[in-house]
């Protein structure tokens, strides 16, 4: 598959990273309490995401593999993941401390973001080249940001909801996200893409 538009629409909705592949469930789970946080969350997970693709696929494709040090690949993609998360990091401290706050613990903890670390896993053992590797690490990141506000959404509604107490909190939030994993499950067929 080559077809940068099913790429896109294939890393959005048909392999959604995290209710599809299961990755990056932590700030799942942790950052969706509000739509604003999970919007914030977002939008540093997509500019990591691209950032850390761009400079992997140069890496891996540039050094590790004319060199013959493709062993490497996961402690260097891992250093490049890291060390892009510290820039974003000062630059919210900076500029959105609302935000910075708003976020916690959970913004150092892209740095071990298996989403992020999986898509550029992905986008080599695809074969993709620096455009398609782009836009598929766009849309994974689109698709993960749009997962998030959803269900920071859902979980608003849920704690006005009456609820049974033993399953208020992490349980019916669970429930939640199974239900909308069943929901993208729906999109496995949409034009062709698996």
């Amino acid at each position: 598959m080559k077809d940068p538009a099913l790429i896109f629409l294939a890393a959005f909705l048909v392999n959604n990273i995290v209710l599809m592949r299961f990755l990056g469930l932590c700030p799942f789970f942790g950052v969706s309490n509000a739509v604003e946080t999970a919007s914030g969350m977002g939008m540093a997970v997509i500019f990591v995401m691209t950032l850390a693709s761009w400079i992997t696929w140069i890496v891996y494709h540039g050094i590790l593999l004319p060199f013959d040090l493709v062993f490497l690949r996961t402690a260097v993609f891992i250093l490049t993941i890291a060390s892009l998360v510290q820039l974003v990091e000062m630059f919210l401290k900076k500029s959105y401390r609302t935000l910075y706050n708003a976020l916690g613990i959970y913004l150092p903890l892209i740095t071990t973001n298996c989403a992020i670390l999986g898509v550029t896993f992905l986008t080599i053992d695809n074969k993709f080249d620096f455009l398609n590797s782009t836009i598929f690490s766009i849309g994974t990141g689109l698709g993960f940001m749009v997962v998030m506000i959803t269900f920071a959404a859902i979980k608003e509604r849920l704690d006005l909801a009456p609820i049974n107490p033993s399953i208020k909190g992490y349980p019916i939030s669970f429930i939640a996200a199974g239900l909308m994993a069943l929901a993208f499950l729906g999109f496995s067929g949409l034009f062709g893409l698996t």
